[in-house]
């Protein structure tokens, strides 16, 4: 649908999004685990199954062989996030935090950003459970916690000018609530019309839900809902003098 690729969304309240960079650091770490486990694939095999979300194994239809059971049931809520099945699985999710995770992250602080996504990634997977409670495959992958940083992004810079791959080609410069309600509003229409593709919207749904709950709740008291400033992706801030400040880019 569309690839995000920038945004020119400064930071006002922290100077580094140490939670993001640390969260797509663990991830692609994972990953390179996993990856590089040997020609077998057993070691990918024994994390999938050990640290992936399985619905019947959760709500107890299913158990799991003792080999494999490695975290405690509750918390394959959250580990599941941090498994990627490809790379292109993992470059389009850690796209999508790299991108708009920092200004979340900005908005909310960095322990409530913690909190934030892997509550996000949690619900996902709640989401995901309560659709296919007896499913026994496995769902790994970050994007219930990307899908609850898509919603907090749209409800609290909708007018923010973001660079986007559209259909995999077209570079545009476009309002932030246009790609991001579109992909939004696709996740609802799949998680009705497709049942067969592998990719679980309901785990979208479940993020983007708790997203835009707790970007209300845990945000900065002076950080607005809908932000209504209108900043392009590739603005300059031009200096005017050590004395003078930066005229305020306000849209209407």
């Amino acid at each position: 649908m569309f690839i995000p690729l920038h945004d020119k969304n400064d930071l006002e309240h922290i100077d580094v999004q140490y939670v993001t960079l640390a969260l797509i650091g663990l991830n692609v770490a994972m990953w390179v685990l996993t990856a590089l486990s040997g020609e077998n694939g057993s070691f990918t095999n024994a994390a999938v199954l050990g640290l992936g979300f399985i619905p019947a194994v959760a709500y107890g239809s299913a158990e799991l062989a003792p080999e494999f059971a490695v975290v405690p049931e509750t918390a394959t809520y959250i580990t599941y996030a941090f498994l990627h099945a490809d790379f292109w699985h993992l470059a389009g999710n850690m796209l999508f935090l790299w991108v708009f995770g920092d200004n979340i992250e900005d908005a909310l602080g960095h322990f409530r950003f913690l909190i934030f996504y892997l509550a996000c990634a949690a619900a996902g997977a709640l989401a995901h459970g309560l659709l296919q409670p007896v499913s026994e495959a496995p769902l790994i992958g970050a994007s219930g916690a990307v899908a609850g940083i898509v919603a907090a992004y749209l409800i609290l810079h909708p007018r923010i000018r973001v660079w986007v791959l559209v259909l995999g080609r077209l570079p545009l410069p476009l309002p932030a609530y246009i790609p991001l309600a579109i992909w939004i509003g696709f996740q609802f229409f799949m998680v009705v019309t497709d049942g067969d593709s592998g990719v679980s919207w309901a785990a979208h749904i479940g993020g983007i839900v708790a997203g835009a709950i707790l970007v209300v709740l845990l945000k900065r008291k002076d950080v607005p809902l809908f932000d209504r400033r209108i900043i392009s992706p590739w603005a300059v801030v031009h200096k005017h003098g050590p004395d003078q400040q930066t005229p305020p880019r306000w849209g209407r």
